[in-house]
């Protein structure tokens, strides 16, 4: 599934493309992706101009005068902005035609992603309770401690908890404990206050530097102009399970923690 920089490096590309441009029209070619596609999105959405293209955890929003269209790339979903008269391929299922004669299309192969709608001036269910975003100021190693107090889950699991924060999925969340030196199987509330500083820290430069290389190209997903993202080729702890460790030498372990494979150095990370 993208993770929160695939999305981010999606939003970035789409944005010269889109934003500012008034949409002439919207043709769904299904009535459905993950969940049915509510009709204010054909209704509402024509003739509206783009103000902005926004980003909360791992969903865009597309904000008009009139509410906005919420979407979610899902597990293989992908947007592309398009000459108008492009070919339609298998699993294009929904155009949003634009003012400048290209299309904004969306291609969902597993139908896992979602287009939905938000009125103005509301908060779409999926986007209540969500905590805060990892590179803002409202993200730090004191955020992190004060909510993991009392908790035996496993740090890991506490990081991927959106209603800590959004969008350090399995890949992220892996890289920053393993840069912070953090077991991922150590209890949360056994975690001090200064290791969650690191934490928070390695967060940051992780998901910002990740960003910067395009995101992580694992299975499907692609940036907007096609072009795979390249933090894969620096990961130092996700799907390297048995190789040696980048710092010690030594085999990394993996397990799966919440249904997710995990993967640590024993011996740096404690």
């Amino acid at each position: 599934m993208p993770e929160l920089p695939e999305v981010e490096t999606t939003r970035r590309g789409l944005l010269p493309h889109v934003e500012g441009r008034r949409v002439e029209g919207v043709l769904l070619r299904r009535p459905d992706l993950r969940w049915p596609i509510p009709r204010e999105v054909e209704t509402l959405l024509p003739d509206q101009r783009i103000d902005a293209i926004r980003r909360r955890a791992k969903y865009l929003l597309l904000d008009t005068a009139a509410g906005s269209a919420l979407l979610h790339l899902g597990m293989s979903g992908s947007l592309r902005v398009l000459p108008a008269d492009a070919p339609v391929r298998a699993h294009d299922h929904v155009d949003v035609l634009l003012d400048s004669d290209r299309v904004l299309r969306f291609n969902d192969p597993r139908r896992f992603g979602c287009l939905l709608w938000q009125p103005p001036g509301e908060i779409h269910p999926l986007l209540a309770g969500l905590g805060p975003e990892p590179l803002s100021d409202d993200f730090d190693g004191d955020h992190l401690f004060a909510l993991s107090r009392g908790r035996s889950a496993p740090v890991k699991t506490f990081l991927m908890d959106q209603a800590v924060v959004v969008g350090v999925g399995n890949i992220y969340a892996a890289e920053a404990l393993f840069t912070a030196g953090i077991s991922p199987l150590r209890a949360a509330g056994r975690v001090s206050r200064e290791r969650y500083a690191a934490l928070a820290g390695a967060v940051k430069a992780i998901l910002g530097h990740a960003i910067a290389r395009g995101g992580t190209t694992l299975r499907d997903f692609i940036s907007p102009d096609g072009a795979p993202g390249y933090f894969e080729q620096e990961l130092l702890a996700y799907g390297r399970g048995g190789l040696p460790c980048a710092r010690c030498g030594r085999a990394l372990k993996q397990a799966s923690i919440g249904q997710r494979a995990t993967v640590w150095c024993g011996h740096c990370q404690r």
